[in-house]
């Protein structure tokens, strides 16, 4: 590995400003699972690297998901995120100026780089508890105008908590993954009775995706100042549904088979940190909430975040993450408020992202208004819900310092037939 492959522009997505945390194998050792930080197209192995530099912290990134180093809380993620950001930047410079770091820096990078052409990518984390969230307004009104057409588009409590559920944690899988389309019961308005077999309405839902580090107690609620302390970083998040399944199962208890048979994790996770200059209020709450829910601006907050959603490399839409009514932080306070306690490597997903305009909603479900409206692909074909063979891939960007951007691990899945 040379230095060159080192000497990044600021603006790069993958660039010093950034350094996603992932979990990757090589072809000769495709059995072992190691930590890496991507910088440009290359991974670090973080695992070797830090072992070779005698750091503190090393034994926690030796493991073959992020659970370990995700318990070791946000004074650890800062520090090492510090020491990154040095030993990357001082073996981008010149080795031959006789400076004992820039030479030292060098040697560890050198020997430490993959191509991430060159890497199997697998789930960044061992999944403890998965909770997907309900936190756009433009996609729950959209929904609720779609079924409820003669009545309210927002449920009574919608503005008063961030509405979710527990997912399967067991069938997180990461980007990449084929998604055999799930098989249940469904019922269509004009059919007699139930009839089983493969989802016929298979849908998408483009997420964020918030990773969780720092372990609580039962019965031990995070505060909302607090939440955003376990929160380590995020990805992009596919959660499938089965439109046809979940309509008919979902009444009195919410989403079950239409949901659990599968939702897609980016292999790359995001520290927060990298994300301070993405940071934006949320939007007005109306009605005030509960004063569990309010926290100051600094813990509470939006994230400009601009989703692309592409479906064969056809664009379909731009969801933007701003929109989104409910801030992560309110989500996690409401997810443990009652008792409930955190685990290392636990993930919860903020629900479809949708914006107001047609072209910025983030779901099949709407962008075709329940089958109604059929989208055009760029190879003139055209869709209503998932075919087999349909590949989708969500990507995102956001706004870092100095005018750079940052890119965000795209979240793909193919769509493999039922079994």
């Amino acid at each position: 590995m040379t230095s060159a492959r080192l000497d990044l522009p600021a603006d790069h997505p993958f660039g010093i400003h950034h350094l996603p945390y992932g979990v990757f194998s090589t072809p000769d050792r495709p059995d072992r699972h190691r930590i890496g930080v991507r910088f440009g197209d290359s991974v670090l192995d973080l695992g070797a690297v830090t072992r070779e530099a005698g750091v503190d912290w090393a034994i926690a990134v030796q493991q073959p998901t992020l659970n370990a180093f995700l318990a070791q809380g946000p004074a650890v993620w800062a520090t090492a995120r510090v020491w990154l950001q040095q030993l990357l930047t001082d073996a981008g410079r010149p080795a031959d100026d006789g400076t004992t770091p820039r030479r030292e820096a060098h040697h560890l990078t050198e020997a430490h780089l993959h191509p991430c052409d060159q890497v199997r990518m697998h789930l960044p984390i061992s999944v403890a508890d998965y909770v997907d969230f309900y936190a756009s307004e433009h996609h729950a009104t959209n929904v609720g105008s779609m079924f409820r057409p003669d009545g309210d588009a927002l449920t009574p409590n919608w503005k008063h908590l961030p509405i979710g559920y527990h997912g399967r944690s067991s069938t997180v899988v990461v980007s990449g993954t084929d998604i055999v389309r799930p098989v249940g019961q469904r019922k269509g308005p004009a059919d007699p009775a139930p009839i089983f077999g493969p989802s016929v309405k298979l849908d998408i839902e483009a997420e964020l995706g918030f990773v969780v580090g720092g372990a609580t107690d039962v019965g031990a609620p995070v505060p909302v100042a607090q939440a955003m302390e376990h929160v380590f970083g995020v990805a992009l998040f596919n959660d499938w549904s089965a439109r046809d399944i979940q309509a008919w199962e979902y009444v009195p208890l919410g989403p079950f088979l239409g949901k659990s048979f599968a939702s897609s994790l980016a292999a790359w996770v995001t520290p927060l940190e990298a994300l301070a200059q993405a940071r934006v209020p949320l939007p007005d709450q109306d009605p005030t909430p509960l004063d569990y829910l309010r926290g100051p601006a600094e813990s509470s907050y939006g994230l400009d975040i601009t989703m692309e959603v592409r479906v064969n490399g056809s664009l379909l839409s731009r969801p933007p993450y701003a929109t989104m009514y409910w801030s992560p932080a309110q989500m996690l306070a409401h997810l443990t408020v009652g008792g409930a306690a955190l685990r290392d490597g636990d993930l919860f997903a903020s629900g479809t992202t949708s914006g107001p305009d047609r072209d910025t909603r983030g779901s099949l479900l709407e962008l075709t208004w329940n089958g109604t409206e059929p989208l055009t692909l760029d190879d003139g074909s055209t869709r209503t819900f998932l075919q087999d063979g349909d590949e989708v891939t969500i990507s995102a960007t956001a706004p870092g310092p100095a005018g750079s951007v940052i890119g965000l691990g795209e979240v793909s899945g193919r769509i493999a037939p039922a079994h």
